[in-house]
């Protein structure tokens, strides 16, 4: 924890510290690999992967006595969907959406920096994990995050990027703050983001923003389809109508 808080448990911040090991390690993890990440010490983190491990949130291999996450995360993730509006009333216009653009569409929720994706409606040209929900990718390159920059007082979009590691995914990802910022401005002319190969390589994506009534951004909708099929003047006028159509009927649920 970064400041004193009287309320706050500091076994609880350390038990979701090891949990959020796992988030980019792509595999089952050692208990040295988990005090590493984590940065306790070797026999804290052996306690608090046993508990873990006890409660069902981690899984253990006892051959390799290797961690990796459990089943009840799953429950947790269920949970928080479930109880949703905004997914709830989401759900059935992206599966339209889907049908009717035959591409790769998806909802996101905006938390600071970041953007994270709770539906994606695949394409039936998909690679696995493009399907799968969780995923946290940056503001500052994606088509929604940029729609909901635009949505955004300058000053505070521009406060984003100063706080965002501008890391770049791909080649072809925007990292200078000005040219950025130009494609946060064409969004907010336009009404959308769009941007092509910044996240994955050969695709096109446009995003625009989910707002609520008094026109704060909570998330946004992705369409995304291959580089190869589509020129980006085509792209925005075949599809970002029905986007724009799908972000206004999830107003009234955004809150």
């Amino acid at each position: 924890m970064t400041e004193k808080d009287p309320l706050a448990v500091g076994s609880v911040h350390k038990a979701f510290q090891v949990l959020h090991a796992f988030r980019d390690a792509g595999g089952p993890l050692s208990l040295g690999e988990i005090a590493a990440a984590t940065g306790l010490d070797k026999s804290a983190a052996q306690r608090f992967s046993h508990s873990l491990w006890k409660l069902g949130y981690l899984e253990k291999d006892t051959r390799t006595r290797r961690y990796r996450l459990g089943h009840r995360v799953l429950e947790l993730t269920f949970s928080y969907l479930q109880g949703n509006r905004l997914v709830e009333a989401a759900m059935p216009m992206l599966a339209e959406l889907r049908r009717s653009t035959g591409q790769r569409v998806s909802l996101s929720l905006w938390e600071d920096v970041s953007l994270i994706y709770v539906i994606r409606q695949q394409s039936q040209r998909e690679y696995f994990w493009a399907s799968l929900i969780g995923r946290r990718v940056p503001l500052f390159c994606t088509a929604g995050g940029r729609a909901i920059l635009a949505q955004l007082p300058r000053a505070e979009a521009e406060d984003i990027l100063a706080r965002s590691p501008l890391r770049p995914l791909t080649p072809q990802t925007l990292t200078d703050p000005a040219a950025i910022m130009a494609r946060v401005e064409q969004a907010r002319q336009d009404g959308y983001g769009a941007a092509a190969e910044e996240v994955e390589q050969g695709e096109r994506v446009l995003g625009a923003a989910v707002q609520r009534a008094d026109g704060r951004p909570v998330g946004a909708v992705h369409l995304a389809a291959p580089l190869g099929e589509w020129d980006r003047e085509e792209f925005g006028r075949r599809f970002a109508p029905l986007l724009l159509e799908v972000t206004r009927g999830l107003r009234s649920a955004a809150g």
